[in-house]
């Protein structure tokens, strides 16, 4: 049996937090670009993309606050919401988002589908419509402009049915940024070995990073089948597998599990809750088999 994990030990890695959805005064935002940046700066962010709607905000002339910023937009018109993470052009909003999807790719980026349980019927973007679209990195699992909307910010019950179905995606907490009070609520903490964009973009594209609304992770540690994860913050601790089901919890800020030879399941992942709604969410390890 083996166990296949997105991240690095946590000893050689520099850990970047950062969201990837907010807009500004240049679509439908409460602050200027660089207003926007000097709050997330203020706020202890490393990383920052400002996705405006259907229209790529530049870059030239903004100040970073010494964080990456990265390039991107958010497709909006015609069909579900579509992050473009590392956008060199705006791709068209073409009605068959498999073809947002394949534009993106195209122009050097990755696609990211957003807050999946949206809307007064909780599916903005349909199960059917996530299993059937292919070459996207990730999906929003919180999103926190939708706690002030009708839907749920969270969208792990549709993320835990695709992962048992084989389909490897990401999860994503991006705050959806509009006005004050949605700003730095939800962010993604990434494992980098060198503070640049080349390692930061792919990071996210390779899982080594965890989302969250407030507990931090310290460490995440693999020995052979034994994880062993570690919080600053959290008190309760689960692992998570098929369906969503738990498979073990513990009340404790860190959590050791060991994955049995006998262990059925093709992934788990690790949740952690903290005070309030403050949680943390881990990309799935993958359960192998085979031992090479």
């Amino acid at each position: 049996m083996k166990i296949i994990t997105p991240y690095i030990n946590s000893c050689q890695c520099i850990w970047a937090k950062g969201n990837l959805h907010t807009h500004t005064g240049i679509s439908d935002g409460e602050f200027s670009p660089q207003d926007t940046v000097k709050l997330y700066a203020s706020n202890g962010y490393n990383f920052l993309m400002i996705s405006e709607h259907d229209m790529v905000c530049e870059l030239d002339g903004i100040d970073s606050k010494g964080m990456i910023l990265i390039k991107g937009n958010e497709i909006t018109l015609e069909g579900p919401h579509i992050l473009h993470v590392n956008a060199t052009n705006t791709v068209y909003h073409y009605p068959d988002r498999q073809k947002v999807i394949d534009e993106i790719v195209k122009d050097g980026g990755f696609a990211i589908l957003n807050h999946p349980n949206w809307e007064d019927n909780f599916d903005h973007c349909p199960l059917a419509l996530l299993e059937a679209l292919q070459n996207y990195t990730g999906i929003e699992i919180y999103n926190g402009i939708v706690r002030k909307l009708p839907g749920n910010p969270e969208s792990t019950d549709k993320w835990d049915i695709l992962l048992s179905r084989g389909k490897l995606v990401w999860g994503f907490a991006n705050d959806d940024a509009h006005w004050g009070d949605t700003f730095c609520v939800a962010w993604n903490v990434a494992q980098l070995k060198e503070f640049s964009q080349k390692d930061l973009l792919d990071a996210l594209k390779n899982g080594r990073f965890y989302a969250s609304t407030g507990v931090e992770i310290e460490s995440i540690e693999v020995e052979n089948t034994t994880i062993h994860i570690s919080t600053k913050n959290a008190t309760k601790c689960a692992v998570i597998s098929t369906y969503g089901r738990r498979i073990f919890e513990i009340k404790d800020k860190e959590i050791t599990y060991q994955v049995e030879n006998n262990l059925k399941f093709p992934y788990i992942r690790f949740e952690f809750w903290g005070q309030g709604e403050e949680k943390a969410w881990t990309q799935p390890f993958l359960i192998s088999s085979e031992d090479n």
